[in-house]
């Protein structure tokens, strides 16, 4: 029995099995964005509940919450196009890198005034974009500066309405996607923002790209600096312990999407699941979570091969699934304005 689907793959001509263009977009909706950003906003809407029975930075279940819903953005955060980029929604969850140190100076203002607007999720929303998301979080959970600043009970108020914050944002990208954005990128060409489907599959195509650079350059390009100065504390998410957590989460994601992609040709799919999967397996490899090693010269060669793990993906995802997509990188979210 065993015969009969190996006889029909080889009698049936190749086009019964073509992957076209309006397919793709369809599995990358239905199986990557819509479930990823589901995710976040179950995440968010649990960190919110959880901050306003639990506000206290010692309190394990407040910060497994904000872990989980971290890990949920993490997974989501290449898809910076839609309904992430209507009214800077991404920026509002995810303002790092901080070159400026803005985030820190946003949160002590706003407590060193007691700042009545945390009490007001509407006026929140219209604080500066620094003391918002995840990593604002951060910085009241961990930071030993922001801990001691104030009023307890107003950092409390401060952690419930940047927790509700989060919460909102994320239902409300998730909203933006069910509502009418799926089925813009689903039905191109009719007044939507693509005009062919090969148009959204450049859209997710960028995606692809963006997380593997963020991930590269940023991520880890940041904290390794230069061999003679090294940036340890530039490192993602460090003081929560998040920064080699993040670079496999969003590894392991980006993983899944280029599967979607590359899936008319099993060959390149193996050649990047391959790719993937050493660059994981290096990341889980390292046993250093905030990436202090770049600043010893042994441990730096492993995180240096990780970021070579990574480039080597980028190469194969330009050289090769660009090509076979038809389409070629074009201008994200790491390109400015």
């Amino acid at each position: 029995m065993r015969l009969i689907p190996l006889c029909l793959a080889i009698l049936l001509p190749a086009t019964a099995f073509a992957q076209t263009a309006a397919d793709t977009a369809q599995s990358a909706v239905t199986q990557h964005i819509l479930p990823r950003y589901e995710a976040l906003a179950k995440a968010g809407a649990t960190l919110a509940k959880t901050a306003q029975a639990e506000s206290s930075p010692e309190t394990p279940a407040l910060t497994a919450a904000y872990d989980d819903a971290f890990d949920a953005w993490i997974a989501a955060s290449h898809l910076r196009f839609g309904p992430s980029e209507a009214q800077d929604r991404a920026f509002a969850l995810a303002f790092w890198p901080d070159t400026r140190g803005i985030t820190p100076r946003a949160l002590a203002a706003l407590i060193n005034d007691a700042d009545p607007v945390v009490r007001d999720p509407g006026a929140f929303a219209g604080v500066s974009i620094a003391a918002r998301g995840f990593y604002a979080l951060e910085f009241l959970l961990y930071d030993p500066e922001i801990l001691a600043m104030g009023d307890a009970d107003y950092r409390c108020d401060l952690v419930r309405a940047v927790t509700a914050d989060i919460a909102e944002l994320s239902a409300d990208i998730l909203a933006g996607w069910q509502g009418d954005f799926a089925a813009k990128v689903l039905s191109t060409g009719q007044g939507g923002p693509y005009r062919s489907d090969e148009e959204a599959v450049q859209e997710l195509f960028n995606a692809l790209t963006y997380g593997l650079e963020f991930t590269s350059d940023t991520r880890l390009g940041r904290p390794l600096g230069t061999f003679d100065k090294p940036r340890p504390k530039r490192a993602e998410a460090w003081r929560a312990g998040r920064s080699l957590r993040n670079i496999t989460l969003s590894l392991t994601s980006l993983d899944d999407l280029s599967g979607i992609l590359a899936q008319r040709d099993p060959e390149l799919t193996a050649r990047l699941q391959d790719a993937f999967q050493i660059a994981i397996a290096d990341a889980e490899s390292l046993d250093d979570p905030i990436l202090e090693g770049v600043a010893d010269p042994l441990k730096r060669l492993r995180v240096e091969s990780l970021q070579q793990s990574i480039d080597h993906v980028r190469e194969i995802v330009r050289d090769e699934l660009g090509p076979e997509l038809g389409v070629a990188p074009g201008f994200n979210a790491m390109d400015g304005d």
